[in-house]
């Protein structure tokens, strides 16, 4: 005989995809300025104490949003090893162009961006969740180039990751033109320029 009692766990499980999913969908139509806690509530179906029970804003329901859509967090992230670092470097960063001119972080992710700067506590959750593991496996593999004899032997990683993630990020965060392939392919062969013996 099956028990018919509910399983709390499995509804608040329920309950938290509904509330990503919702404020995933939200913030795409709308928005992240237009973005309310109880339109996130009443399209998960959920009440606003729900919401607040699991996330302190809106901006940290935003960004697990991102997270349960992306591959990337801690532990889901992985760069490639071929031994040719040139085409690693251009399928890690067109895979950061795809995201960044994705529907959910062209327009949202600016603002989230913003908040992040401003939350100290979201922040932290932005660099232990994704930020730093990002960086870290670019780190990795510029290390494993460079003991390979592909970059300079004086190459120091943390400055070789900003060389490639920063051009990426200022021209997303201000617009300043279009994110796709051939742009990050350009900037890996700028970057590896200044980077190879």
């Amino acid at each position: 005989m099956t028990s018919k009692t509910p399983d709390p766990a499995r509804r608040s499980e329920r309950s938290r995809q509904a509330i990503l999913t919702a404020a995933a969908e939200l913030v795409t139509e709308l928005g992240y300025a237009k973005l309310t806690i109880e339109a996130v509530a009443a399209r998960a179906g959920v009440g606003k104490q729900t919401i607040y029970r699991w996330w302190p804003s809106k901006g940290a329901v935003v960004f697990d949003a991102l997270l349960a859509g992306n591959a990337s967090e801690a532990g889901g992230l992985a760069l490639p090893d071929t031994g040719d670092v040139a085409a690693d470097l251009r399928t890690l960063l067109r895979g950061t162009v795809d995201e960044l001119a994705s529907p959910f972080l062209g327009g949202a992710g600016r603002a989230l961006a913003a908040e992040v700067l401003t939350d100290p506590k979201l922040l932290g959750e932005y660099r232990e969740r994704l930020l730093d593991p990002l960086l870290e496996v670019t780190r990795e593999r510029l290390r494993s180039a460079g003991a390979a004899g592909q970059l300079a032997a004086d190459t120091d990683p943390d400055l070789a990751v900003e060389l490639l993630y920063g051009p990426l990020y200022y021209r997303w965060l201000h617009g300043l033109g279009p994110l796709d392939h051939a742009y990050a392919d350009r900037l890996v062969e700028l970057a590896l320029r200044a980077l190879r013996p």
